[in-house]
């Protein structure tokens, strides 16, 4: 063997890390295009006797790639664990599926019986787990335990989708004597929406097996929540439901409440950012009090959650021996309910397992309260009659639409929108465009945050209904942002500047964008707004007042942005 290639071989041992049945080319970033390119890891994997593990995730495979790697799949028998995330960067949509399609084909062909399969942060939408539908379906999944589709924005057709195929998997294991068991769940930021999220609770009930259920950020409302409570109550091993940063109001977290009353082995409860108020959190305290000897951690974060209701959560963990955390952070206590808190934790020596309370809200005052009532009487009302109509339209249709039957093709994907946005796409998102977008976002990333809100700031256009939905768009996401104890504000400055080209990086991380007087204008409304931190507003005042060869193309709009920020500095 000539010394070149000994030396290419050594390097490729040296990235690929093997050991116990397990091949791994994760985070390799290697982009895949077609057999050739893919000739490595064939040659790898079928080399490989007894492989039980791969992954793929970090690297982005093409349609001809894939097929190339299912080849050397088909006799791999062994398979158990598919660890694929994060593997389509920069595909086309219409890629994922054929390419998803080959592996699952592969996967039956070979024998191979599944206990894990990690397809997150895969943006395939609907069609992307239609390529997977035959997989769960099979025989290789009647063996699956855990299953992650975090952030794939599978959407409302795609929950169902995914939820017919589980229950037919669980339905032909079952007729086999090996019924599905599925432990671990994960599904977050998927835009299930209560539709998808009532027809997985179909399947949740269905198996009873789960241990663990991940759906955070999925727009689900007090419907959608009422159907997983009923799930739960039928799974009594559940140790971790974590539905953070939906929307139950009281009504769903009374349900919740209830469904959550006999499960004895349930440790962790992450309800954060839920909107539960006052009502549902007492409802939830009478499940504290009664049950759930084995929690360990509560989580009822930004919830708006008054003092009184906040006491009677904290009075039931009185007795909860194995509790390691209580999260009562940004509810409405006030600054006295805050210290009555602190002190009635404090009497059950459990002062040190009570978080922060340092974005604590203020108390309500009556008429708040009064109008958020109201204002949930009426979302509740909508909701039912949008529900009730959709049954009426269902019932009267000669073709009804079944839970497989794809969404419309003219409605446009978030992910389609922030890869490649558009004045266009960004108007066909729909009225919820901005609820949308900010669940599309993890806001714990300041880099990627501040690069999607130059995204939409770039399509700001005066005098158009354009201009108030990039704005409508701007402080619905920045506002969950900067509310966020877990967002750093100081790197969302950073990144913001050096994307503006107003300063340089140390590492080539962010390249900076084309400057359009939409940038200047959006970012000048939101140093109005009262999310924006004003202590910022002096350092982005030193930057605009310097002189800047990338500003000339912009100078109506930086002299507005630059006038406002002078107003607005309190050192002025």
């Amino acid at each position: 063997m000539a010394s070149e290639d000994i030396s290419k071989l050594a390097d490729s041992l040296a990235k690929t890390q093997v050991g116990d049945g397990e091949l791994s080319f994760k985070g390799r970033g290697l982009k895949l295009n077609d057999a050739e390119a893919a000739e490595e890891i064939v040659k790898e994997i079928e080399a490989f006797s007894g492989l039980q593990a791969l992954r793929l995730e970090g690297n982005t495979i093409g349609v001809q790639a894939a097929e190339a790697i299912a080849k050397a799949l088909r006799n791999k028998k062994d398979l158990e664990k598919c660890y694929w995330s994060d593997m389509f960067t920069g595909r086309l949509r219409s890629e994922i599926p054929p390419a998803l399609i080959s592996l699952g084909e592969a996967l039956i062909s070979a024998g191979a019986c599944l206990t894990e399969l990690d397809l997150s942060d895969n943006a395939f939408g609907p069609d992307g787990v239609r390529g997977i539908e035959d997989l769960l379906k099979s025989t290789s999944c009647f063996t699956l335990r855990e299953l992650r589709l975090n952030n794939c924005g599978m959407g409302v057709g795609g929950g169902k989708i995914l939820a017919a195929a589980l229950i037919e998997c669980h339905q032909r294991s079952s007729e086999q004597g090996t019924p599905l068991r599925l432990k671990v769940f994960v599904a977050g930021r998927n835009r299930l929406e209560s539709e998808g999220a009532t027809a997985l609770s179909r399947a949740f009930k269905l198996m009873g097996s789960l241990e663990e259920i991940h759906m955070p950020q999925n727009g689900i409302t007090h419907s959608g929540v009422t159907a997983l409570a009923n799930a739960l109550q039928d799974n009594p091993h559940l140790r971790v439901i974590n539905l953070n940063d939906n929307t139950f109001t009281s009504k769903g977290a009374k349900s919740m409440a209830q469904g959550l009353k006999d499960l004895r082995n349930l440790e962790v409860i992450n309800f954060g950012d839920c909107l539960i108020r006052s009502e549902g959190a007492i409802a939830l305290a009478e499940t504290l009090k009664e049950g759930l000897p084995s929690l360990k951690e509560l989580n009822l974060s930004f919830g708006e959650i008054a003092e009184k209701a906040a006491v009677k959560v904290a009075s039931a963990m009185q007795h909860k021996l194995q509790l390691e955390k209580l999260d009562l952070n940004g509810n409405c206590l006030g600054e006295e309910g805050c210290e009555s808190l602190k002190e009635l934790m404090k009497s059950f020596n459990l002062d040190e397992i009570l978080g922060s309370l340092s974005d604590d809200d203020g108390e309500p005052d009556e008429d708040e309260e009064k109008v958020e009532e109201e204002e949930e009487e009426e979302e509740e009302e909508e909701e039912e009659e949008e529900e009730e109509e959709e049954e009426r339209n269902i019932i009267s249709s000669p073709a009804p639409q079944t839970s497989t039957t794809m969404p419309c093709t003219s409605v446009v994907d978030v992910s389609a929108f922030l890869a490649f946005p558009t004045a266009e796409k960004l108007m066909k998102l729909g009225p919820n465009r901005a609820m949308l977008i900010q669940q599309e976002v993890n806001v714990t990333d300041a880099d990627k945050t501040t690069q999607v809100f130059l995204k939409i700031a770039s399509l700001y256009k005066d005098g158009d209904n354009i201009k108030e939905s990039v704005l409508m768009c701007v402080d619905t996401l920045l506002r969950k942002a900067f509310n966020s104890p877990s967002f750093q504000k100081e790197q969302f400055m950073s990144s913001l500047l050096i994307l503006l080209g107003l300063i340089k990086q140390s590492e080539d991380k962010l390249k900076p964008v084309h400057v359009v007087p939409g940038h200047l204008l959006t970012l000048e409304h939101v140093v109005r707004q009262d999310y924006f931190p004003k202590q910022q507003i002096s350092i982005l005042l030193v930057f605009f007042s310097r002189p800047n060869q990338i500003m000339e193309s912009c100078s109506s709009a930086h002299l507005t942005l630059k006038e406002t920020l002078e107003n607005l500095d309190p050192g002025s």
